[in-house]
């Protein structure tokens, strides 16, 4: 009797291990497309998504765990929700992606007019200060201050203006636009406060 007991028991005991060993190469397959398909869509994630990117390895690096101590019937029950939760990224990323990339396509578009019309009233704001600054008599509205005002306001456009041209030189038109529509409103400020046209 004890020596069937026993056997009964080396072979549930072999049964089981079986049935581990049968695990491990789906779990180990499952784990490491997972972590191939991740890899793939890292760097735009990383750029995109930094956040989720964060949350899906913490995630996979559990499941990684799990196998390595070999638990395969939890790495295989566990699979479905990270290979969703890559997903899920992959379609965050790359919606994000394209928002990006139509935005700065649209800024593209923005910084043609911005690029040309800005200098032109850099040019007429510095020989309108030129002009009023050896002229004796200011005109009507416009004071030592404003001038003053004018001129120091000029020498920070031309400061911001170069960083908007150095950006668009680099190809990031959202940076360029944004820093020249700056420009372009303190531009306008200046030329009323001179009494000129913009």
């Amino acid at each position: 009797m004890k020596r069937s007991s026993l056997w009964v028991l080396a072979t549930l005991a072999a049964v089981l291990i079986a049935g581990c060993q049968n695990q491990r190469a789906p779990a180990e397959q499952a784990v490491q497309a997972a972590d191939s398909a991740l890899t793939n869509i890292r760097d735009m994630a990383n750029h995109y998504a930094p956040d989720q990117l964060q949350a899906v390895d913490a995630q996979l690096n559990a499941v990684k765990d799990s196998l390595a101590k070999g638990d395969y019937k939890g790495v295989l029950a566990a699979m479905p929700a990270v290979n969703t939760a890559i997903s899920n990224l992959k379609d965050t990323a790359t919606a994000k992606q394209q928002e990006a990339e139509g935005a700065a396509a649209k800024a593209k578009d923005v910084w043609g007019p911005l690029s040309s019309d800005v200098p032109k009233m850099v040019d007429a704001i510095s020989s309108r200060v030129d002009i009023l600054s050896k002229s004796h008599h200011l005109p009507k509205g416009v004071t030592k201050d404003t001038l003053a005002a004018a001129k120091s306001g000029l020498d920070s456009m031309k400061s911001a203006w170069s960083d908007a041209s150095n950006a668009a030189a680099s190809g990031d038109f959202t940076t360029a636009v944004t820093k020249g529509q700056a420009v372009k409103d303190q531009a306008s400020q200046i030329m009323q406060s001179l009494g000129m046209k913009s």
